[in-house]
């Protein structure tokens, strides 16, 4: 039987280990020493409850779970995944003048809510709000911290009371991402949702049979991470607004991704919706995200009726909600932006966009380059090989964006190893593992990246 009492003696110094792990990670020592202590505790306890560990196990185990939990902490990493906007990887990444921008307000004082001209107090998102709605060719608009508040907003604005009704199409009842579904959102707003059609079909007098003294509004949603083919029908948006209008109801959008552009002008992809294209067709109200492919920070924006913006900027909740000046400094950077540029096309500087239109020629121009700057020994392991791109983020569903991707074929060491370390190493990477290679897809990869690929394959491989 072992000893439990010859073994907790033999457990490590918290102080030795300390200092050991402490050249090893870049993690403040504080936070180290708290880690250790916390892990000599667990084992402690298992210890006691019969299990047989060494000092050595003991030590391995801690060392492998320091390097685990440092690697959690937030730094920037390699996109060559071929998923543009990449929710697990931080979404869509910001174009070079809002960053700058972003830095110059964070690091100082600015004007959040003070008025410059009479010195007094000011009103906070002035500016954007104004710009916000000139972009978007609508009476008002403001900005919250995510979509999803800014629905949960307009549900609370507009359902009050007995009126409380909720009209939504079943083929429009989504998951948005993380768990959170459209009818759980509307029921801890207070809202009844009232469902019509079917899956895939719903007609325009589905929505006029369900339409009673209680409803409050008819939502729409647009099915941005999926989508419906075959045998299917749904009524035209600009009938919708016309009845829910004769029957002096708003009609809201959730349109999702906040395209501001024509998409499939970018690339061979569908078009995606844009919220000036709603508002003209309709819609009361609209609300969408921020990022994704508006190439903004993760924010939510509502548009539409002034007097509609209006009272949801009364709302209690509202507060809660609201953006802080980080998040207004890179919106407002974003905006004015397309803005400044509304009449010249192009991508407005915004990464997502130029990924996306990123010529395929290109692409393979750099993976020849990356791959004729590895050694010989290297190169015979690595080709060039067509791959598929995809916006991702909940966006476009059906979109296929042709690419080009570097893929690699170890030697001696297994695919999945070569993946793993390229991610853990001193610059993160992460690629797709399939059919026994590796793939690292240069639709993603910011060309200044590129070098940083050659010295990684270099160091490991």
């Amino acid at each position: 039987m072992p000893n439990p009492q010859q073994a907790l003696r033999e457990l490590p110094s918290v102080e030795i280990l300390v200092k050991v792990l402490t050249e090893q990670c870049p993690l403040p020592r504080a936070l180290i020493t708290s880690f250790v202590q916390r892990e000599i505790n667990r084992h402690r306890q298992e210890i006691l409850a019969g299990a047989t560990l060494s000092r050595v196990e003991i030590e391995k185990d801690i060392t492998e779970q320091l390097k685990t939990f440092a690697a959690s902490r937030l730094q920037p990493v390699i996109n060559a995944t071929g998923v543009i906007i990449h929710t697990n990887l931080g979404r869509s990444p910001l174009g070079e003048a809002a960053a700058q921008t972003l830095t110059e307000i964070a690091t100082g004082y600015c004007n959040l809510e003070f008025n410059l001209p009479d010195g007094n107090r000011g009103k906070r998102a002035g500016y954007l709000e104004t710009a916000l709605a000139s972009l978007l060719e609508a009476e008002s608009a403001t900005a919250v911290n995510n979509c999803a508040a800014a629905l949960v907003l307009t549900l609370r604005h507009l359902c009050v009371g007995e009126k409380n009704e909720v009209i939504v199409s079943r083929s429009e009842l989504v998951e948005i991402g993380g768990g959170f579904r459209i009818p759980e959102i509307l029921e801890t707003s207070g809202a009844k949702l009232v469902e019509v059609g079917a899956t895939n079909k719903t007609n325009l007098n589905d929505y006029a049979k369900a339409i009673t003294p209680r409803t409050a509004m008819i939502l729409k949603v647009h099915r941005s991470n999926f989508y419906i083919g075959g045998f299917t029908e749904e009524p035209d948006v600009t009938d919708i607004a016309k009845l829910a209008h004769e029957n002096g109801l708003p009609l809201v959008e959730d349109i999702g991704s906040g395209a501001m552009m024509n998409t499939d002008e970018l690339a061979p992809i569908d078009h995606e919706p844009t919220p000036q294209q709603a508002l003209r067709n309709g819609i009361d109200l609209v609300c969408f995200s921020g990022d994704k492919l508006l190439g903004g920070p993760q924010s939510g924006i509502i548009a539409g009726k002034k007097e509609l913006v209006e009272g949801i900027k009364k709302e209690p909740f509202f507060r809660a909600v609201r953006c802080d000046k980080l998040i207004l400094t890179v919106l407002q950077e974003c905006i004015d932006t397309y803005l400044a540029n509304k009449s010249g096309g192009g991508t407005f500087g915004v990464p997502a966009l130029e990924f996306i239109s990123e010529n395929i020629e290109n692409l393979r121009e750099r993976a020849e380059k990356i791959i004729a700057a590895l050694p010989e020994q290297l190169r015979s392991h690595c080709e060039i090989s067509n791959s598929t791109a995809r916006t991702g983020g909940g966006t476009m569903p059906k979109s296929e964006i042709p690419s080009i991707a570097i893929s690699i074929t170890p030697e001696n060491i297994s695919v999945n190893k070569l993946a793993t370390q390229l991610r853990t190493g001193k610059r993160a990477i992460v690629g797709v593992v399939d059919d026994g290679k590796l793939h690292l897809d240069l639709r993603t990869v910011f060309n200044h990246q590129d070098s940083a690929l050659v010295e990684a394959l270099i160091g490991i491989c």
